[in-house]
Order: C-alpha cells, then sequence, then structure tokens
C-alpha cells in the first residue's frame, strides 16, 4: 500500500500507458501533452456496472504491457473495481476518489461539498447514461424478468429513500446532449419526489492527473500538493481499498 505520505522517490524516465474508462477519453486526449502515452486503452462505460469483471479486464490490459510503464488509471475506486489491482513490473498512478462523479465536479472538495448539501443524490454522468445504469433502465429491465408488480416493488425499495437526481458533465456541450436521456430519467423519479439538477463541472481534477503524470514519467516526485488527490502504487504493489480513505 502506498499513503500520501509515501510516495516514491524520483527514478528514471518511464513510458505513459493510459487504462482508462471511455467516459474521461475526451478529456484526457485534449489534455494530455502530445506524444506522451504511449497506449492508449479506452475501456467500455459498462465495466464499473460488475466491478469484480472490471478488476480482471483492468489486469488483463496492464499484464500485456511488456515494458515497465507508468499506468495512468482513469478510474476512481469505482465499486472496489480497483481493489486488488497488480503493478506488476509497473507504476500505477489512479484518482483517489470513491468513482467519476469527483472527476467531473473537478475536486473531492467539489464532491463533499455536494455529499454535505444533498447526500439523497443520484448522480448521472454520461458513462453511466451511455451504460444504461441508472433508475429508469434498471426498472425496465426488472420489468422484462420479474413484471410490472414486482418490479415497482423492488425499484421503490432501492431507490425510494432518495431526494436528488443530479446529471454532471464537463462541459456545457454535454450536458446538452445528454440532457434528454436524464430528463427521461428524471421523469420517472418523480414517482419518488426527486428533484431533478444539472451540475457543470470542471476539468481540473484531469488536469491535475495529467501533471502528477508528467512528473512522476519524467523520474520526477509528483507534487507534494497533489498528494492527496492520487493513489501512487510502486513495482510490485497492489491497490488497497484502505489507500482511498481520506
Amino acid at each position: 500500500m502506498t499513503l500520501p505520505s509515501e510516495t516514491p522517490q524520483a527514478s528514471a524516465p518511464q513510458p505513459v500507458v493510459v487504462v482508462a474508462c471511455r467516459v474521461l477519453q475526451d478529456l484526457l486526449e485534449s489534455l494530455l501533452p502530445e506524444g506522451l502515452g504511449a497506449h492508449l486503452n479506452w475501456m467500455d462505460y459498462g465495466l464499473h456496472r460488475v466491478p469484480g469483471q472490471m478488476t480482471g479486464a483492468l489486469q488483463a490490459v496492464i499484464d500485456a504491457i511488456d515494458r515497465p510503464s507508468l499506468v495512468v488509471l482513469g478510474y476512481g475506486l469505482c465499486g472496489n473495481g480497483l481493489k486488488g489491482l497488480q503493478a506488476r513490473q509497473h507504476t500505477l498512478l489512479a484518482p483517489r476518489t470513491d468513482d467519476c462523479i469527483a472527476i467531473f465536479l473537478g475536486s473531492y472538495r467539489a464532491y463533499m461539498r455536494e455529499f454535505q448539501s444533498t447526500p439523497g443524490t443520484i448522480y448521472l454522468t454520461k458513462g453511466w447514461l451511455e451504460s444504461g445504469s441508472n433508475p429508469l433502465q434498471e426498472y425496465e429491465a426488472l420489468v422484462v424478468k420479474y413484471g410490472a408488480k414486482e418490479a415497482d416493488w423492488l425499484i421503490d425499495q432501492q431507490y425510494r429513500n432518495y431526494s436528488r437526481l443530479a446529471l454532471v458533465a464537463h462541459s456545457q456541450a454535454d450536458l446538452e446532449h445528454y440532457r434528454p436521456q436524464a430528463q427521461a430519467v428524471a421523469k420517472f423519479a418523480q414517482r419518488w419526489g426527486w428533484r431533478y439538477q444539472e451540475i457543470l463541472g470542471s476539468d481540473n481534477y484531469v488536469r491535475h492527473l495529467v501533471e502528477a503524470t508528467v512528473a512522476l514519467s519524467g523520474g520526477q516526485k509528483m507534487p507534494a500538493a497533489l498528494n492527496a488527490d492520487f493513489v501512487v502504487v510502486p513495482p510490485g504493489g497492489e491497490i488497497e481499498q484502505l489507500s482511498f480513505i481520506r
């Protein structure tokens, strides 16, 4: 385990391999310096729906990297989907977040501000909408499997104690593009009296990820100001859930 105060010492420059959810593709491609990423691997939106499968899929990509590299993981812990991931001969770098919400909001502080304001919130991002991870599509799947009466009871048990549905995006263009899908979910969620809100986030967290990547890949220490926001696992280590606890 590598805690914030245990950031590895400076080492020789190494190639960068990005292994990230496709939901971050636009941001990372626009912010990574040209030529920095030796390989860019954009993973399917739906991996986070089954964290056990996510771990294996990411490990397979890491194991296929033949040269010691800095592997930049474009994921939060994601339901423990990163837990147990083995660095092997590489160094792993990941945002210290539970999921992508803090990344889209721009900081962990912004995430905590939203959480303290309205803790009973279901968040929507383009990745969750694209993969069908929202109450409306979950309900539709339950109806097919169990019938409407049983589906109504199951979905109510799962979501009745929430109070807000929030669409989060890092750009106005994404808000506008995904608004119709989000509003369809919001209409369904009226059964619980939820309010609907749109939140325009920031690319600051991804900018800091790029800053950390540039430093570590160049054989430098990660800037001290970024230690609290990222998990760094040295060669031979593995990602532990405890590393994500602030």
